[in-house]
């Protein structure tokens, strides 16, 4: 089987996804043919040079819809004879791509793909395109629905994280991405928007709230609680399904939650062919990759058995990757990750994460995974693991290695 080697990758700055963020005026495609066009000039890919662009985004209406892949590449200066394919496994839509991408390089389909993922939440909110599992009582009730506010919520009251717990990890997040931010960190991969005049819209993440202290975090109202509780009582359906818990503890708010956000990014994959004949150097190799089903109404537990699907496929060990980069989705996904695994904090999200950042669900998995890249180039180090939860009760893994 050949293998799938990382030539680059860039994203987007995060805006703030509402009216007055910074990146409000551009649309998706837009957005996604600016990635497109800094992967061509950085890596001098002309003619047909790529198979394929996967993209991901999740709420496929709108100016979201259509094949918004096909619809960037033309908007593009990429080669038209290249195709484009939209995907949508919910948060991880990013990181599905660029692993889809990889396994058809490593099975022989083709010798380089561009694969990543958009979401312009501030232009298409989330939820906007329905969800049957939410909205149909035929599946909703056979599966125990609940908000994944409220699946947050139940991991915390099931493995025992507090508020306090939340809460530090998420100050500990802003902490981090704005050390980042500072030391500059993502210079490499950070790909400033701008106008049609060439002037810059952003070039920072914006969401970010460096300033954040728990007593700041401790004055805000959990946010799920009401929804649980009053109306429409999504508690009752949850202690149905799990009736060994006596509450459901709400721990999360907006300051320990992923971030409404918009952005882009992409990743350039190929095999070693591909590199020598367009003089590019790899800097990793994709090893492994995984995805699995778990249960939908706890719903965001995935990292835990994606995790352990990866690991027995490859035959790697944990004590083998060196860095982790988990989707901050909410701070209980996190804590609970660690838990599971025994994992030191300080080798998870060095450089913060969705809570302080933002988190633009069909780029993220993308964005994981450069940022995963360009820590373990900082550090010197061989092997990371990138992962999310998912909606609907799902988890996805990559694992690079340093080449």
């Amino acid at each position: 089987m050949t293998d799938a080697y990382i030539y680059d990758a860039v994203r987007t700055p995060r805006g703030k996804g509402r009216a007055d963020g910074a990146l409000h005026e551009v649309t998706s495609m837009r957005l996604s043919a600016g990635v497109l066009n800094a992967l061509k000039s950085r890596n001098g890919l002309e003619g047909h040079a790529v198979e394929d662009v996967i993209w991901g985004n999740v709420t496929q209406v709108k100016e979201q819809g259509g094949c918004l892949a096909r619809t960037a590449v033309l908007a593009s200066e990429l080669d038209e004879r290249i195709p484009g394919l939209s995907i949508n496994r919910f948060c991880a839509s990013g990181m599905e791509a660029v692993n889809l991408a990889a396994n058809q390089v490593r099975g022989g389909a083709g010798q380089a793909y561009i694969a990543g993922g958009v979401e312009m939440m501030g232009r298409v909110p989330m939820g906007s395109d329905g969800a049957a599992i939410a909205v149909d009582p035929s599946v909703a009730m056979e599966t125990y629905f609940v908000p994944q506010g409220i699946s947050a919520d139940i991991i915390a009251t099931q493995y025992g994280f507090s508020r306090d717990d939340a809460d530090a990890l998420a100050v500990e997040s802003q902490r981090r991405a704005k050390t980042a931010w500072d030391e500059r960190r993502f210079d490499r991969s950070i790909v400033p928007v701008t106008d049609q005049n060439g002037l810059t819209i952003l070039d920072h993440d914006e969401y970010m709230r460096p300033g954040t202290d728990m007593q700041a975090l401790g004055a805000l109202k959990a946010s799920f609680k009401d929804m649980g509780e009053v109306m429409p009582g999504f508690d009752k359906v949850a202690l149905m399904k799990y009736p060994h818990l006596e509450r459901i503890e709400h721990i999360h708010h907006a300051g320990n939650s992923s971030g409404i956000v918009d952005g882009a990014a992409g990743v350039l994959i190929g095999s070693r062919e591909f590199g020598a004949a367009h003089g590019l150097t790899p800097r990793a190799r994709i090893r492994a990759t995984a995805k699995i089903g778990t249960d939908p109404t706890i719903m965001l537990t995935g990292p835990v058995p994606a995790t352990e699907k990866i690991l027995a496929d490859s035959g790697i060990a944990i004590s083998d990757i060196d860095l982790f980069e988990v989707n901050e989705a909410f701070a209980s996904v996190v804590l609970r990750f660690m838990q599971a695994f025994e994992v030191d904090p300080s080798v998870v999200n060095v450089n913060g994460g969705s809570i302080a950042m933002g988190h633009p669900l069909g780029a993220t998995g993308a964005i994981i995974i450069g940022t995963l890249l360009d820590e373990l180039e900082r550090q010197d180090k061989e092997m990371g693991l990138a992962t999310l939860c998912i909606a609907s009760g799902m988890g996805a893994a990559t694992i690079i290695e340093r080449v």
